[in-house]
């Protein structure tokens, strides 16, 4: 167990951005009183951390900026809860696989320089398990990008997680771009490049695998800039979506926020962000070219998770699944006594899931509850 509580963190996950990301995503910012200190604690770190991050760019000019991509990389689709986490680790036994770190994720300036001496720091101090569904947490573990992303740039959708107020804003604008500025786009896609990049050189792969939930409002974007970047997109219950996605979101903004809004307002800006989210991948995924794109149910990618990984790479035509099988079936047997959460659905529940996302139950084929 890491000497900090998830829940009591002195701090927030911007130590680790740049200066001007910092200072560019919380200008003009509401700080709520009970988190100015919070604020100021992390402000001093990050910039106290900033100026190592030169020492990163100028070896990333050097050796990285220039390479080209051996492949496109392997994209994890669908709304928080859904599974992707899942099906990252399990595709992560894969060692042709890169990815990002948890590490990487708050300190992604400290990679090229510095991170063994931070990492250790890091491991030392946090938790060791995810506070909503005891998933194992450590430093060199696969993690979604998007943290990362938001302290390497100020146009990320998880800019929510610290300013909540404004998450309606950020979803039109940082996860499905229906709103971003050319200049933000060309910033996202400078960003983002930079970060796969970096993640390969970290873990040694030669495709990323990339597992992030903002991705999916962001196909079209994501195809531009890697034509032949594969896709899984996972759909999973509704009503599980929705009641583990309440419990995530109000959990895990906890520790992070730096304003406050009320459960009852997270809960309609998840109702609202899933429709959102859902309509501009539909709308979005006929500029992935055929045959990237697998499609399956995260119900039915569990019952039989080894068959339906092999499905993917034949299908998808992922090289390597021949020497990564052992690695994945010895994975997906030490997770066989693992204990989920499991979720009752209760009246209020099922009328919110009936009532504003009734048409996912009816498109992927779920019982409606009554």
């Amino acid at each position: 167990m890491g000497l900090l509580e998830f829940s009591k963190l002195p701090v927030n996950t911007l130590v680790g951005a740049d200066w001007k990301t910092f200072k560019e995503m919380t200008a003009r910012q509401q700080i709520d009183a009970k988190y100015r200190n919070k604020y100021h604690l992390t402000k001093a770190v990050c910039r106290l951390l900033s100026p190592l991050s030169a020492i990163q760019n100028k070896k990333y000019e050097k050796l990285l900026a220039g390479r080209p991509l051996e492949n496109d990389p392997v994209f994890i689709l669908g709304h928080w809860r859904s599974g992707t986490t899942f099906v990252h680790n399990i595709l992560a036994q894969d060692k042709h696989f890169g990815y990002t770190t948890t590490y990487q994720t708050v300190f992604p300036h400290l990679m090229m320089f510095g991170q063994p001496m931070f990492k250790k720091t890091m491991g030392w101090l946090m938790p060791d398990k995810r506070p909503t569904d005891n998933m194992e947490l450590a430093p060199d573990l696969p993690q979604e990008e998007e943290f990362a992303l938001s302290n390497m740039m100020p146009y990320s959708y998880y800019d929510f997680w610290f300013f909540p107020k404004r998450m309606m804003e950020y979803c039109d604008r940082y996860l499905t771009f229906k709103d971003i500025t050319p200049a933000e786009l060309d910033v996202f896609k400078n960003t983002f490049e930079k970060l796969v990049k970096i993640s390969l050189w970290n873990t040694g792969g030669t495709q990323y695998l990339s597992k992030n939930p903002p991705h999916t409002g962001r196909v079209k974007a994501l195809v531009e800039l890697f034509p032949n970047a594969k896709f899984i997109y996972l759909m999973r219950n509704p009503y599980t979506v929705f009641e583990s996605t309440r419990s995530f979101f109000n959990n895990t903004i906890k520790p992070l926020e730096l304003q406050h809004i009320t459960e009852e307002e997270m809960e309609q800006n998840i109702l609202e962000a899933y429709t959102r989210l859902y309509r501009a991948y539909e709308e979005q995924k006929q500029f992935i070219p055929e045959g990237n794109l697998f499609e399956v149910k995260f119900e039915d990618f569990e019952a039989d998770a080894l068959e339906t990984t092999k499905k993917v790479y034949s299908q998808l035509q992922i090289p390597g699944f021949g020497e990564a099988e052992r690695a994945i079936t010895a994975y997906l047997e030490k997770k066989k006594g693992y204990k989920k959460n499991k979720y009752e659905y209760k009246p209020r529940t099922v009328q919110l899931v009936n009532e504003h996302w009734g048409y996912a139950l009816k498109d992927w084929d779920y019982e409606m509850h009554e």
